[in-house]
């Protein structure tokens, strides 16, 4: 993993995590152990999710970049339907609370999504090469002159 994937991530995963403790505190307070047990686990499963698809796209991006928005298409997705499996299956437990798990499963997706977006938006990351000064031009080439002069 690059370095600069490795922010992302854990600029996505502290700010989630953050709101998953919320999650539990307010689940608590509302539902008692099982709010913020269903919280918690709600919480949970939105962390496990979307940071194994932010790896996933990472590794596509690197070894396979002209698949790299076809998968983003299909990890949203793939996401999307697993998160709706995880509470088909849990719509009737009786372990924890599952309005709070819904409730903490929504808002720590939202705040993951948020701080992906402000992470990408504050990255430095290149996507033109730049020309090195030290390359040789080739011969027909004019050299580019400096603004505001004229030629």
């Amino acid at each position: 993993m690059q370095s600069n994937d490795a922010r992302t991530l854990l600029s996505c995963a502290v700010p989630t995590a953050v709101a998953g403790v919320v999650a539990v505190a307010v689940g608590a307070a509302f539902a008692g152990g099982k709010g913020a047990i269903g919280a918690g686990f709600g919480a949970f499963v939105a962390v496990l999710v979307m940071a194994s698809g932010l790896i996933v796209l990472e590794r596509t991006a690197k070894h396979l970049p002209h698949l790299f928005q076809a998968m983003g298409m299909v990890l949203f997705m793939a996401e999307f339907l697993l998160v709706a499996v995880v509470l088909a299956v849990f719509q009737d437990t009786t372990m924890f609370n599952v309005k709070a798990f819904a409730i903490a499963l929504l808002a720590a997706t939202l705040v993951w999504v948020a701080a992906q977006t402000r992470a990408h938006m504050k990255a430095k990351i290149l996507y033109v090469e730049p020309e090195a000064e030290d390359e040789p031009k080739p011969e027909g080439a004019k050299k580019s002159a400096p603004a505001g002069s004229t030629s």
